[in-house]
């Protein structure tokens, strides 16, 4: 991930038209909000999550400019799929100076991208956005958008991760309908996203644990994430949230060995030497860059 970019550990998907989670959810621990208009809303209820949307972005605007100070999580909206009639809809409400970002489901080709980056350069001036002020979460959720994800997430410098849409995924597969054993029928497909983020240098955001009365599944999932090198993970429910920014939050036996390990190295350093060995293990500059990633991030999310 680009050092560049602030890491958003947790992501939850609110309801668009559902105005009283929208309104709760602004106050929550969480990093980010989805505020969503594509499967979390029936058809018939898409014009009034549009509505209240776009009047949450306003007011949260509004609210910014009293109170420069005043924390929320990064605020995003799920739009509809680009090609749908729906998305056109979608950005025409929602483009507006608080919104921070756009999730952009079931993408399957750079062109895609290429279709909302072209509206989002039109539309950011004509709102008094500064430009390239609206960042992009693209969602890979079958086959295709996989194949495609190194090109998908290199084809816009306003894309700043990549979502794995585990639900829609499994079903291009016929995966069976409960997940077991941490979804370990899917690990193929969420490294390729890690894989793939990676070397764009944006984020790789897991998809949700479905059951969230299942907290031991839940933790157990969300550390298998992280095992994977996801730096973050989409939920469902804001009794999730905890868990799961825990989970992508160095622990403190994690930042105390990463810096005795950084310690000794630069005190070996500092004596003339190159790889020294450290609690029965070899360091050397790739292992300890490592340990100072972790600090880094240990630094920017202020533990």
């Amino acid at each position: 991930m680009d050092q560049k970019t602030t890491l958003l550990r947790s992501w939850m998907f609110v309801p668009g038209d559902r105005q009283r989670m929208i309104d709760k959810s602004m106050a929550l621990p969480v990093d980010a909000i989805l505020m969503d208009i594509e499967d979390g809303v029936a058809p018939e209820a898409k014009d009034t999550a549009r509505r209240q949307i776009a009047a949450s972005l306003d007011q949260t605007a509004a609210r910014k400019k009293e109170n420069p100070s005043l924390r929320t999580p990064a605020l995003y909206v799920r739009i509809n799929a680009v090609g749908h009639e729906r998305m056109h809809a979608d950005l025409e409400h929602v483009i507006r100076p608080a919104l921070e970002g756009l999730a952009v489901p079931k993408t399957e080709t750079v062109e895609q991208v290429k279709i909302v980056e072209r509206i989002l350069d039109d539309r950011e001036p004509k709102m008094g956005m500064a430009a390239g002020s609206v960042r992009l979460l693209i969602a890979l959720e079958s086959p295709k958008g996989l194949f495609n994800a190194y090109a998908i997430a290199t084809s816009s410098p306003r894309v700043i991760g990549l979502l794995f849409g585990a639900e829609d995924y499994s079903r291009e597969l016929n995966l069976p309908l409960r997940r077991e054993g941490e979804a370990t029928d899917l690990i193929y497909a969420r490294s390729s996203v890690v894989n793939a983020a990676a070397a764009a240098h944006i984020q790789a955001v897991d998809g949700v644990w479905p059951n969230f009365q299942d907290v031991d599944g839940l933790r157990k999932f969300a550390q298998q994430s992280r095992r994977l090198r996801f730096s973050a993970m989409s939920l469902i429910h804001p009794a999730q949230i905890d868990d799961v920014n825990a989970a992508f939050t160095p622990t403190a036996d994690e930042i105390d060995y990463c810096r005795r390990v950084v310690q000794s190295f630069d005190d070996a350093q500092a004596r003339g030497e190159g790889a020294i060995a450290f609690g029965g293990q070899l360091l050397d500059k790739a292992i300890v860059d490592r340990a100072r990633q972790t600090l880094a991030l240990a630094e920017s999310l202020g533990v």
